[in-house]
């Protein structure tokens, strides 16, 4: 993760941040056993955290500052929430199993199809509203939003009053869970 003194904008964050995730679909879906465990429990800790981010950061702000702000902010919640879906529903299931397989290509056919309907859709926007030092401190704010966010996914908390209100409780009992599980 990077540092909080970064001078990373918010957008060229999260943006890197998709690729790693894409990079990680691939990583999870190319292995199996112990290293596809490892790599999807790595996955869905990214996806989890850079999700908080958004919702607590991005999205308010995208709601407010561009055109149709609502409408693009509420499709891309709607979508995030699916993904949660599928990634508590993937938790249960056995890594190396086809249904795992089958629904882990889907779920990374949607993820990297939420992500470029974000980077242009809001972030490409953003960027033109926003001066380079609102989009800093913004970037700041999601690393901070990401050190203290679920490390699991939580349908239902996309607000962002959700986030603050829940997300410190649900990633307290992550955070524990994973270590009693050794899974963090």
């Amino acid at each position: 993760m990077a540092s909080v003194k970064s001078a990373t904008d918010v957008t060229q964050f999260l943006v890197s941040q998709h690729e790693r995730i894409k990079s990680l679909f691939e990583e999870t879906l190319n292995a199996s056993g112990k290293e596809r465990e490892k790599s999807f429990i790595e996955l869905r800790r990214l996806l989890a955290v850079h999700e908080a981010a958004e919702e607590e950061i991005v999205h308010p702000r995208a709601k407010r500052k561009i055109a149709d702000g609502d409408k693009v902010v509420a499709a891309r919640l709607e979508e995030e929430n699916e993904a949660k879906k599928v990634l508590t529903e993937l938790e249960k299931l056995d890594v190396d199993s086809e249904e795992f397989t089958d629904k882990l290509t889907k779920l990374r056919d949607a993820v990297v199809d939420h992500a470029e309907h974000e980077e242009h859709e809001e972030f490409s926007k953003l960027e033109e509203e926003l001066d380079q030092d609102e989009l800093k401190r913004m970037g700041r704010a999601a690393e901070l939003a990401e050190a203290i966010a679920p490390t699991r996914p939580h349908a239902g908390v996309e607000s962002q009053i959700s986030n603050l209100m829940a997300g410190p409780f649900a990633a307290m009992i992550d955070r524990a869970r994973d270590a009693i599980l050794g899974k963090g």
